[in-house]
């Protein structure tokens, strides 16, 4: 995963867990399901990302 890739996903992690604190503050659920949406996509990209990474490493660990 390319650093630009971890920002993104980082940022967006970010963005969501602020869209789910002002929809606790202010009592909006719509906000806080679009945050909570949110956090999820990221760490799922991110999970998705760790596993190629690690296929890649199994494959190099064979190939040597």
């Amino acid at each position: 995963m390319s650093f630009t890739d971890k920002a993104k996903n980082k940022a967006q992690e970010l963005t969501g867990a602020a869209k789910e604190r002002i929809g606790d503050m202010t009592d909006n659920e719509r906000m806080r399901g679009e945050g909570a949406s949110e956090r999820s996509t990221a760490r799922a990209r991110q999970a998705g990302e760790h596993v190629k990474e690690a296929g890649r490493d199994v494959k190099d660990a064979f190939e040597k």
